[in-house]
């Protein structure tokens, strides 16, 4: 078996090992040869790839990457991504390579890497190759495109969705450990869904648009494509960032929050639609009892706003974005797009002006009705979509079907929102059935928090590659949070905990300090405050440990009263955070209370006196 084969389905700790093994003297001429090798198993007929990287484009991003090496001094973890191959829908920008968006007549020589690329490779990734899309991401299918259908990777007379089509493809079938698309109108989920994948189509702005070519560019947004939901959170927050060069991207704002409760409130459509699929009804079905069973609260809500905003992408003044992107081509060779691409395209001519600010007018109305719809709900969860067809079906209905696909997908960027497709309960004909959570902008890193537990809970395989979920998946922290250990009053339960609750700050543990603290309780304070001091002869104290939005944080600290205030507590297993301290002054008339451990103790020794 040769080292690719190995390596194949592996996740990026998988791959991360595979270097680590290595001698620091050997690692990178281990990236050589892994690639290398990976390389020339890959199948000659595979049209999941558009373009692979010849042997001077794989040699050139090795001594690139062997100089990021040797400016982080040979510390590997400082490339979170070091020699790990990726693959790039052929509508997105490598330097030196072609980007044809599956229409050669259209091609060009891209003379720069889009920005998301090169965050990437910064982080020590490597393109390895580019992926066979529906032309002009024009599609939900994987089939519209002059290279032929990228078929599904667990039965072939099915399509695989689109129009990512073949970068889903590839990590589906472990080629690669995760790979970059576009989302318009569902582009990054579908596919996820249709190959047992994850997609995480993050927020509008948040991954730079820089060197992609446009679908429609008031909502397109790059996803990611990965096996599992901790590794598309990791390749997002190294691809994403704000880009000034881009008019469309946006800082962060932090202000959502880390992760979702313990026990979530989602909502469910109250009008669902299948199309007559009874097996894609019963595997969400079982999805929803699943999520019943992760602590998950339902409830229904009116689809309307939802559908009739989903409408508008396609069948409505919005369509002239997609005729936009290709009016030269259009006009000087139209025959060269695709017929059913062709057709839809030509359709953006007959609108106005006035038509379009009419459009941008409704979708903004249907927008608010969603935000006020979704604000009591910690997320919408939806089928990633309601029904698969064959690619013979596929020839017989190619618009119709396509619009299906899209059902519960080509409202989210419209609406300005976020979304994680992941894999689901299987159907009972072996065919993967996904669903995908959908929340507001923002929301990409308390989606994801919530969508590790739930693939950990599931333990379905990864992809089609047949291997199990590795263990010890993790996301990575967070630098959009801070981790706050609190000891009194905004405990859970205490007078003061609504100051962090009302911050969307998200309790992540109980815990204990390091057996260097003593609590005492102050005098004259109201509600009844601790005051916790780091001292030589100390005890381990209780405390929970909250996440909040790196903005809330401020307006926290902006709270508390003398004699506290906000240091650097350490805990019992090493770890450092932001925590409640006291000034020592405030001591003189306190007591001591930290033979009990912990101020809840304290309150009910009170109550029991």
């Amino acid at each position: 078996m040769t080292q690719s084969v190995s390596l194949r389905g592996f996740t990026l700790s998988e791959w991360q090992h595979h270097y680590h093994t290595h001698p620091a003297g050997e690692r990178m001429a281990c990236v050589r040869t892994t690639l290398v090798a990976l390389l020339a198993n890959l199948p000659a007929d595979d049209n999941a790839w558009l373009y692979l990287a010849s042997a001077e484009q794989l040699e050139g991003q090795y001594q690139q990457l062997a100089q990021r090496l040797e400016a982080v001094a040979g510390d590997i973890s400082r490339l979170p991504l070091f020699g790990v191959p990726f693959a790039v829908k052929d509508n997105i920008d490598v330097g030196g390579w072609p980007t044809t968006a599956a229409c050669p007549e259209f091609a060009y020589q891209a003379t720069a890497d889009a920005a998301v690329v090169a965050n990437l490779r910064a982080a020590g990734a490597l393109v390895i190759g580019k992926t066979n899309l529906d032309q002009f991401a024009t599609g939900l299918v994987g089939t519209r495109s002059p290279h032929g259908a990228v078929v599904n990777s667990f039965d072939g007379r099915y399509v695989s969705g689109g129009s990512s089509s073949g970068s889903a493809s590839v990590v589906a079938r472990g080629l690669t450990p995760f790979s970059l698309g576009t989302d318009t109108a569902g582009s990054g989920r579908v596919p996820a869904g249709f190959n047992n994948i994850v997609g995480l189509k993050p927020t509008k702005g948040w991954l730079s648009n820089r060197g992609v070519v446009p679908a429609c560019r008031l909502n397109d947004t790059v996803s990611v494509f990965a096996l599992t939901v901790a590794d598309a959170a990791l390749v997002a927050e190294l691809a994403g960032g704000y880009d000034a060069a881009d008019a469309y991207s946006r800082i962060n704002p932090h202000t959502a929050p880390a992760s979702l409760p313990a026990a979530p409130r989602f909502a469910v459509p109250a009008q669902l639609e299948f199309f007559g699929d009874t097996q894609a009804e019963q595997a969400f079905q079982r999805a929803l009892e699943q999520l019943q069973s992760c602590g998950v609260t339902l409830e229904t809500l009116d689809f309307t706003p939802f559908r009739v905003l989903a409408d508008q992408l396609y069948y409505g003044p919005w369509v002239a974005e997609r005729t936009v992107t290709v009016e030269k081509i259009l006009s000087a060779n139209p025959q060269a797009i695709n017929p059913v691409v062709r057709g839809i395209v030509n359709n953006g001519l007959k609108y106005s002006a006035c038509d379009a600010y009419k459009a941008e007018y409704l979708r903004a109305e249907l927008a608010r009705q969603i935000e006020q719809r979704l604000a009591p709900f910690d997320a919408l969860v939806v089928p990633t979509s309601p029904t698969i067809r064959t690619l013979a079906e596929m020839e017989q209905e190619p618009v119709l079907f396509n619009s299906q696909f899209g059902t519960y997908t080509n409202f989210t960027n419209l609406a300005d929102l976020s979304a994680l497709a992941l894999p689901a309960p299987m159907r009972d004909d072996g065919l993967p059935a996904g669903i995908t959570l959908v929340a507001p902008a923002w929301h990409d890193r308390a989606l994801a928090a919530f969508g590790l537990r739930w693939q950990q809970a599931q333990a379905l395989p990864l992809g089609a590659t047949g291997r199990a979920l590795p263990p010890l998946n993790s996301l990575t922290p967070s630098a959009q949070h801070v981790q706050v250990a609190v000891v009194g009053a905004h405990l859970s339960g205490m007078p003061l905990n609504f100051q962090l609750t009302q911050r969307a700050a998200i309790l992540l543990e109980q815990t204990t300090t390091a057996p260097c603290y003593r609590l005492y309780a102050l005098a004259n304070t109201q509600p009844p405050k601790p005051g916790l001091v780091k001292t030589e002869q100390g005890a381990a104290i209780r405390v929970e440990l909250w996440e909040i939005p790196l903005a809330r944080f401020g307006e926290l600290v902006a709270e508390i009263p003398a004699p506290l205030g906000i240091g650097t507590l350490l805990l019992a297993d090493g770890r450092r955070v932001k925590g409640f301290i006291c000034e020592p002054w405030a001591l003189q008339g306190a007591t001591d209370i930290t033979e009990f451990g912990g101020w809840r103790n304290y309150v009910a020794s009170l109550k029991g006196a």
